[in-house]
């Protein structure tokens, strides 16, 4: 009975949590709430728009080799992205012309892109000039939100989940929508309309960014280094067994989950399936749901288990990918699609509030931006480049992974996982709450 009280009572403590944010978002002005989630939605459905299907059309044009490449460019752009904004952006430029400027810096790039596929190496430095203009945006889109808030913790998220569905609204309309204008059977994905989607986007984006509210340079006037933007100070203070435990995991399961970006894509067409980008979105939709249970399960299992439950999870997709692969059975993959909510949200969201707990607030921002670099910049990198070798030292001369191939393919990444997974459990000592 006491155990169903107090499972009831964090229920309730939820439901009133969620109730809370979704309060404090409505009685934000509405114009400025319409504004921001639009913004958000632009945001991420430009992302989503070429990253699912960016490996599908280099396969289709000659570059199935060099698949890894564009999500290695992604990763570069995240190393710098940081510097462009805490050394530049931050300090001199109103923040929405700023991020007006670079995505219409980024429509051209993208715009210009298709017509390089002929061109291998001038296709892969585009990719990264317009990696380069919009990975700043995402920090200086969540700059201008913050900037807009009075209760950021409550209304940040209401705000903030228009970005995954813009990242889902891109899936479907390459899946559904731009199929209507392909014909003989081809998936939209291998033809360049999701790039010129993404370009299109990004146009629209950077034209409505100039309506946005006056944001000032956050850091006007303040003494900003390369040492503060990276985290040095950050990485002394926290400094303990237990942290480096937590960053090294963070970093090594950044590769097993480099895999999963660069080729579910192509997995999926060799298994046959259709609509292979709106698949890809079943991932982003668990990514909601598991957002909003997120509170519930924290109180349940710490700081620790969620954590260890979030790189669990990557060994259960991958050992599901592996098992389903030569029979494409259905439900073992898009199951594994599925944990992506689970996958995403327990171990690097988790992530982000471990670090928010331990540091100062002095060091806060500077904590945030170590594990960014860590994981999206410096883990992806390493990440995309090892799934490239793995990859071609399958491919070889054939034109395509086997089934049989893709299921040994996929329990590399699991093993890895689960090592990773042994490594944090036993050596992670530290207890936060």
């Amino acid at each position: 009975m006491v155990c169903n009280i107090s499972v009831n009572n964090a229920v309730v403590t939820t439901v009133w949590e969620r109730a809370g944010f979704i309060h404090q978002f409505f009685i934000m002005k509405t114009s400025v709430r319409v504004q921001l989630s639009f913004m958000m939605f632009l945001e991420f459905f430009v992302w989503g728009a070429w990253y699912s299907a960016i490996a599908v059309y280099m396969s289709f044009n000659g570059m199935k080799n060099l698949t890894h490449w564009p999500f290695t460019a992604n990763a570069i752009a995240a190393i710098v992205a940081p510097f462009f904004v805490g050394l530049i952006a931050d300090r001199y430029f109103a923040t929405q012309k700023v991020l007006g400027v670079l995505h219409l810096l980024g429509a051209f790039f993208m715009f210009l892109t298709p017509s390089l596929s002929g061109n291998p190496v001038a296709f892969i430095l585009s990719l990264l000039a317009y990696n380069i203009c919009y990975m700043p945006t995402m920090s200086l889109a969540n700059t201008l939100a913050f900037h807009q808030m009075t209760h950021q913790e409550k209304q940040f998220p209401a705000i903030r989940v228009f970005g995954t569905i813009g990242w889902i609204a891109a899936g479907l309309t390459i899946s559904f929508v731009l199929a209507s204008f392909v014909t003989g059977g081809i998936p939209p994905e291998s033809t360049s309309l999701p790039l010129y989607l993404t370009a299109a986007g990004s146009l629209l984006l950077g034209l409505y960014s100039f309506t946005l509210p006056h944001t000032p340079p956050p850091a006007a006037g303040k003494k900003v280094s390369a040492r503060t933007i990276i985290g040095v100070d950050a990485f002394k203070k926290l400094g303990s067994r237990s942290f480096y435990v937590f960053l090294a995991s963070s970093l090594l399961i950044c590769i097993p989950l480099a895999l999963y970006y660069n080729y579910t894509q192509l997995f999926l067409e060799n298994a046959r399936f259709k609509n292979i980008a709106a698949t890809q979105t079943i991932g982003q939709a668990s990514e909601m749901i598991f957002m909003l249970l997120m509170p519930l399960f924290f109180r349940r299992l710490g700081v620790k288990w969620m954590l260890a439950v979030g790189m669990l999870a990557w060994v259960i997709r991958y050992s599901l990918f592996a098992m389903g692969a030569p029979d494409t059975t259905t439900w073992m993959i898009l199951t594994g699609i599925a944990l992506h909510g689970i996958c995403y949200d327990f171990f690097f969201v988790t992530g982000q509030i471990y670090m928010d707990k331990k540091a100062s607030v002095e060091i806060r921002a500077q904590a945030q931006g170590l594990i960014i670099l860590v994981t999206y910049g410096i883990g992806m990198l390493i990440g995309a480049q090892i799934a490239g070798v793995l990859y071609n030292s399958f491919l070889k001369d054939e034109a395509t992974l086997s089934l049989q191939q893709w299921q040994g393919f996929w329990w590399i990444p699991a093993a890895f996982a689960a090592f990773v997974l042994l490594f944090f459990v036993t050596t992670f000592k530290e207890k936060i709450k």
